[in-house]
């Protein structure tokens, strides 16, 4: 069996996250602290506390911040992904999100926000950061799926197929809210929850939303991607193509983001099971007050 080839360039993707983080443009993480703020909201609705949280992305230093505002960790780690982040202290440690530094069973609480899209093997990585959790341990993330930058992608397609005659992938592919709920599943989480949330964000023309996700670290770094530059002439017709088809009445266009979010627990034998079939003590029919009718 062949194993599935790799779809993101990783040490590209290194040396555009580490620009990126030195680089550090004001307003640049403004989509992570929209996630941070949403993932602090998340957490208080736990009815616990956890001895040991990791902020496992780190940058910028929102999601640490959003975890210790949630007061639901007694002590709490960041690890920065690849580099350490020059604008804040020191992290606790510095990793590769496809290879985690974390023993088993070593921590009670995992976060990570806007990171786990980039891993080649991302239910290889799941697999990972379940095993890291003690049991009844929690994991919650946050990345990018299905129905982002669908218009950055739509322009951009048309542009190209209409000046060069043919299209390249451009924009990354996103998983959708279904795919990620099985792969936690899959990993061995327990009590799987998936769920999105649409981001909108309004620019005055797509250079502006190209500029900041160049800030973010987040262009394309797909591996089979094409090397040869785009025409500026491409660019500019997008620009005409987006304004076109994905602008407001007042002339400002649309970048829509999906945020998926994702939660599951490491088992444990407290946790809710589902019962075995055929041990229901209620009738569905007197449950709802409807007389029960046979099929013939």
């Amino acid at each position: 069996m062949n194993a599935q080839p790799d779809l993101f360039d990783r040490p590209l993707f290194k040396r555009r996250r580490v620009r990126a983080v030195k680089a550090a443009r004001p307003g640049a993480d403004f989509l992570l602290k929209a996630v941070a703020e949403d993932l602090k909201d998340r957490l208080l609705l736990v009815n616990r506390r956890f001895p040991a949280a990791i902020d496992l992305g780190g940058h910028c230093g929102h999601v640490l911040a959003a975890i210790d505002a949630a007061g639901k960790a007694e002590k709490l780690y960041r690890g920065d992904l690849f580099e350490a982040d020059p604008g804040l202290p020191p992290p606790d440690f510095v990793f590769d999100d496809a290879l985690l530094p974390l023993r088993d069973q070593s921590v009670d609480l995992i976060v990570s926000a806007l990171g786990l899209q980039f891993v080649n093997d991302l239910p290889g990585a799941l697999v990972q950061i379940r095993r890291a959790l003690r049991p009844d341990g929690l994991f919650l993330a946050t990345l990018p799926g299905a129905g982002t930058l669908s218009e950055l992608r739509d322009s951009l397609t048309r542009a190209e197929l209409e000046i060069c005659g043919g299209a390249a992938a451009r924009v990354l592919p996103f998983a959708d809210t279904r795919d990620l709920g099985a792969l936690l599943q899959r990993a061995g989480f327990a009590l799987p929850v998936t769920d999105v949330d649409t981001l909108t964000v309004r620019y005055d023309h797509l250079f502006a939303l190209m500029a900041d996700l160049r800030a973010m670290g987040a262009t394309s770094v797909l591996k089979d991607r094409s090397r040869r530059p785009l025409p500026r002439s491409v660019f500019l017709r997008a620009a005409e193509i987006y304004a076109e088809h994905h602008a407001d009445p007042d002339g400002r266009i649309r970048a829509t983001f999906a945020m998926v979010t994702l939660s599951g627990w490491a088992p444990h034998e407290s946790q809710q099971k589902p019962l075995r079939p055929g041990s229901a003590r209620t009738r569905l029919a007197d449950a709802l007050g409807v007389s029960e009718q046979k099929l013939r």
